[in-house]
């Protein structure tokens, strides 16, 4: 079977390049560096490395507890990185900057496979959530290579699509040294469709395993102080195209009710950080930026975070987070930081990047969930209505990321065994 799904990968790997190519007429970063796709690396890499596979933005998103371990662990140790789509790609960047190496994942050729695994020499491979690659995991398992899948899950709806293909499935997992699943339901699965029993962990979600420096919350406090300690303020995070314009509206409408409220106002991409300040002069609100002024001054109405690095502070100084990617269908973005942070978490309707978290947060009463503007605006002007509302939403979103921590001692405890040749 496997052998078969390699040839029919071979033949249709000129459809695979097409398929970026018109991808790409929307976002031309998957028109780049097509020559990873084959294992072919033209920029410098390190050996003897440790290896995460993450796929797209959610599991990038993932990978910060646990490249923050190993970074303590292993800290002569190099750190590559891969994701299949360019905005994982982005979110490795903005996350990392420098600090990793970055490639796109090879489409899985044993010709491909092979050239990274030459190329890199990595130490062990971490992948991330539920990426089932039979020929990588069959060169790996044949090199005594560790995989480590980590974070995974599973639905019943995919463990059926597995079932069909159920004897590749069964080889694939056994080349697994190690998977550290979210749930029980998910060791399930895998043990169902042939993951040996003994290499299945019950470990948790490590998205839990928020840790936000001292020094962040103290910048968030003097921000806050510096804009007028006692002035509303949401933050609308990491706005996507249409967004920013509906936060811009709101906030108009919002300041009819409260004409000392604050918006601090982050696009999710630095290239539309001038695009963005157009819209807020235009708007005829008074406004200042990051990049120009350090802190916003107290009669400001709108603080554009043009600024890389800084979402974290810029949630320390807000009251209440809407958190953008999900007005616009491009599938929301991480709540949990701003949870954490005890901040009521307002998003829109498409959150599929994070479905179980956000139905997590929302039944705890930490996240309300709206469908559009209007629904917005009645959520932010009730929320800074009651004080008590606001404070139990907070506290139920502390409670939730605190209840479900741990998850990262227990991969880390199966990462370290392997790299140390324990397991």
């Amino acid at each position: 079977m496997r052998q078969l799904y390699t040839l029919l990968i071979y033949l249709l790997s000129p459809l695979l390049v097409m398929r970026l190519w018109l991808r790409g007429r929307k976002n031309p970063g998957y028109r780049e560096r097509i020559g990873e796709r084959f294992g072919f690396i033209s920029q410098q890499t390190p050996r003897q490395c440790i290896w995460i596979h993450a796929v797209s933005v959610g599991e990038s998103q993932a990978t910060q507890p646990l490249v923050r371990w190993l970074k303590e662990q292993f800290p002569d140790t190099a750190i590559v990185i891969s994701t299949t789509t360019p905005t994982g790609a982005d979110r490795v960047r903005e996350m990392y900057q420098q600090e990793v190496t970055h490639l796109y994942f090879p489409f899985d050729m044993p010709g491909a496979v092979n050239r990274v695994l030459d190329r890199l020499r990595p130490q062990i491979l971490i992948i991330m959530e539920t990426e089932i690659w039979p020929n990588l995991l069959h060169i790996c398992k044949r090199s005594a290579l560790p995989v480590v899948l980590a974070n995974a899950r599973l639905s019943a709806d995919s463990a059926k699509g597995y079932q069909r293909v159920a004897g590749m499935t069964r080889e694939a997992l056994q080349g697994f040294s190690a998977i550290a699943v979210q749930n029980p339901a998910d060791a399930q699965r895998f043990i169902d469709l042939g993951a040996e029993k003994q290499d299945v962990h019950m470990c948790g979600s490590i998205k839990f395993d928020v840790r936000i420096p001292a020094s962040v919350r103290e910048q968030g406090a003097l921000l806050k102080a510096a804009c007028g300690a006692e002035r509303p303020v949401w933050i609308a995070a990491s706005t996507h195209a249409g967004e920013d314009e509906i936060a811009i509206r709101t906030h108009q409408q919002l300041m009819k009710r409260y004409p000392n409220a604050l918006l601090i106002l982050t696009p999710r991409h630095p290239e539309r950080f001038e695009s963005v300040a157009s819209m807020i002069e235009k708007s005829g609100l008074s406004w200042s930026r990051r990049s120009e002024i350090p802190v916003s001054k107290p009669g400001i109405s709108v603080y554009l975070g043009d600024s890389m690095g800084e979402l974290t502070v810029f949630y320390a100084a807000s009251d209440i987070a809407f958190v953008g990617g999900s007005l616009a269908s491009t599938g929301g973005h991480n709540v949990l930081e701003p949870a954490s942070l005890g901040l009521p978490v307002i998003v829109g309707p498409h959150m599929t990047n994070f479905l179980s978290i956000t139905a997590l947060l929302q039944e705890a009463g930490a996240l309300q969930q709206v469908e559009d503007e209007t629904a917005l605006l009645h959520m932010l002007e009730q929320i800074f209505d009651d004080a008590d509302m606001r404070h139990a939403m907070g506290q139920s979103g502390i409670d939730v990321v605190q209840a479900n921590q741990g998850a990262l001692d227990c991969v880390s405890g199966v990462v370290s065994n392997l790299m140390r040749g324990k397991a």
